[in-house]
């Protein structure tokens, strides 16, 4: 009976014990995510959905920006639009823009980001139809009701481009940030907290990518964690 007894016990502490360190099925399967395995280190290791996990080996990232959650993971075939998004003439910051923006660096987004008007968004870049109108030669002079017309570069990735320089270069970079996060009242105010912590996170990103040359071409993403507005 005492032997009896004692298995007993020794099977429920056995029991209790699987319930403290039992993992959910499917428990690890978001850290893959964007709002999971932040690297606060810069040491390929973090914590996400607050279990331990670790970016791509081949990964070592810059602390994140001051107040924002950063990270990477791979995606695959990320690493032939970043070549082709290069070759149509995108320097390192429009990937870096572009990375922000969409997980894939592609227009699969919600036709004019879910707006319209001046504020609705075209090409892999988002850009809005003011600053498109305002500063890129192919829409300059148009009003603000033909704002559909900027759909015309979510396949056209080389005029997108080009939109995005000449925006850059008409407003300055200071100014582009402002607009290209806030619209005309970035543009008019373009130091905002906001626009500042927007501006970091690109250059985060495009700082990640330039650390190693196999950024320009792997399949990995970086992310910033901004907040959609």
């Amino acid at each position: 009976m005492r032997r009896l007894s004692a298995i007993m016990v020794t099977l429920m502490l056995a029991l209790a014990g699987a319930t403290l360190f039992a993992v959910p099925a499917g428990a690890n399967s978001v850290l893959d995510a964007p709002s999971y395995c932040a690297d606060h280190h810069a040491d390929g290791d973090g914590w996400g959905n607050d279990n331990y996990c670790s970016t791509p080996d081949d990964v070592v990232m810059a602390a994140c920006p001051s107040g924002m959650r950063c990270g990477s993971y791979s995606i695959s075939g990320l690493g032939s639009r970043k070549q082709q998004v290069r070759n149509a003439g995108a320097n390192v910051l429009d990937l870096a823009v572009a990375m922000l923006e969409t997980d894939r660096m592609d227009t699969n987004y919600p036709y004019g980001d879910n707006k319209r008007d001046d504020a609705a968004n075209f090409g892999i870049f988002k850009q809005n139809w003011y600053m498109l109108r305002s500063k890129c030669d192919r829409f300059r002079g148009q009003s603000t009701s033909q704002w559909n017309n900027g759909a015309a570069l979510n396949s056209n990735l080389s005029a997108d481009i080009s939109c995005l320089h000449q925006s850059q270069n008409a407003y300055g970079m200071t100014v582009w940030f402002g607009g290209h996060r806030n619209g005309q009242t970035g543009i008019n105010n373009p130091n905002t907290s906001d626009i500042n912590g927007y501006k970091a996170a690109i250059y985060w990103i495009r700082d990640q990518l330039n650390s190693n040359s196999a950024n320009l071409s792997n399949d990995t993403r970086f992310w910033v964690d901004v907040r959609p507005i």
